[in-house]
């Protein structure tokens, strides 16, 4: 049954005093909406009013190497939106501001520029109006598999630089840049790879610049970590480059051979290497003779154990990254049976890599001279 209500009676205190604080507390609630929000609004209105008439820059110095082509006729704003596209400038707006801070700014020159990417724009400009050793005279390129000798012979071809100037730069090799574990021998470390030549290079500048270039590789390809992992030293992982990159020259077969040369060394083997031998020799042919066999050289590595004691020719990427990152397997022996083709075979036995050798000996026997030393 329902009970009945008593129309005389009233709220107690209680219910009077719990209503009321519930008022209360909306009223403080609504209150603090209504600072928080206004704050809020002060807050984003003043960085408004604050960044009012501020330009987007970057706060320089610069990051990565880019080159900049400004083409003949090109107006200073035209030259403006190249540098943003280029990321060299962040905005128009501030390449506008340097242009209008500098009367020298119509000064310009047409030509292809070494800048960097995230400059100050006035930083940018200050480089244009000067370049110095910034503008480029041409490119020049280093192909891969060098010996030291004859990349010189190459840059002072491609650079216009005399050999005399080189020579004298190489016999400072602290000077260069070359990276601690080079034990200041250059051979092996100037990168082979297209440069951009400047106005003002130098000998020791171009230099600098390809050792620049393997320190900028070793680090992308983690060269010294992979060095550790595999219990050799960064130079041993040079030299090991150096030889792939004489011996092969297809893709798939780098990181076999890596293999082959860090599984004879374990094994205590000599390497056996044609071109190590071709390297002391200096000889002009894919192959040796019994008597170039005999050689006394360090680097015969027919009579010594264990790796030459330096590099043999200037590796490229490929043939870095395959002496980091040695393929799998269990071969002893390898031999490029085809020099047209660069086919090469791997074997794991002596009586298998007997077979591979006769194979490139009846491809020797059908092209005539091609195999003479």
């Amino acid at each position: 049954m329902t009970p009945m209500l008593d129309p005389d009676l009233k709220p107690s205190p209680a219910h009077e005093i719990v209503h009321k604080g519930k008022g209360c507390l909306a009223v403080i609630v609504a209150a603090a909406v209504l600072l928080v929000g206004g704050y809020l609004v002060y807050d984003r209105a003043t960085g408004l009013i604050e960044g009012w008439g501020e330009v987007a820059d970057y706060p320089g110095p610069g990051k990565a190497s880019v080159t900049v082509t400004v083409p003949d006729g090109a107006t200073v704003n035209e030259i403006g939106s190249i540098l943003v596209e280029n990321k060299v400038v962040q905005s128009d707006a501030a390449w506008d501001e340097a242009v209008r801070s500098e009367a020298r700014a119509t000064s310009i020159q047409p030509g292809r520029y070494l800048m960097r990417t995230e400059m100050r724009a006035i930083d940018a400009l200050t480089l244009l109006i000067n370049p110095g050793e910034s503008r480029v005279r041409s490119q020049f390129t280093v192909q891969e598999g060098l010996r030291l000798s004859a990349q010189v012979d190459v840059l002072v071809k491609e650079t216009e630089i005399k050999k005399s100037a080189y020579e004298k730069a190489l016999d400072k090799p602290k000077k260069l840049g070359l990276p601690k574990y080079a034990k200041n021998r250059p051979e092996g470390f100037l990168f082979p790879d297209t440069y951009e030549l400047t106005e003002q290079a130098t000998a020791t500048s171009v230099l600098k610049m390809m050792t620049a270039r393997f320190n900028d590789v070793a680090d992308q390809i983690d060269l010294e970590a992979s060095a550790k992992k595999l219990g050799r030293s960064p130079y041993d992982l040079v030299i090991v480059a150096s030889i792939i990159e004489k011996e092969v020259r297809a893709d798939g077969d780098r990181a076999k051979v890596a293999r082959v040369i860090y599984n004879r060394l374990d094994a205590g083997e000599p390497l056996g290497l044609d071109s190590t031998v071709i390297y002391a020799k200096k000889l002009k042919t894919n192959t040796t003779t019994k008597k170039d066999r005999k050689s006394k050289s360090k680097y015969n590595t027919y009579r010594y154990e264990g790796l030459p004691p330096g590099p043999i020719s200037a590796p490229g990427q490929a043939a870095l990254e395959a002496a980091a990152n040695p393929a799998n397997g269990k071969w002893m022996y390898f031999v490029t049976v085809n020099f047209d083709t660069g086919e090469t075979k791997f074997a794991v036995t002596p009586a298998e890599h007997e077979k591979n050798v006769k194979e490139w000996q009846a491809w020797c026997k059908a092209k005539s001279g091609r195999c003479d030393s």
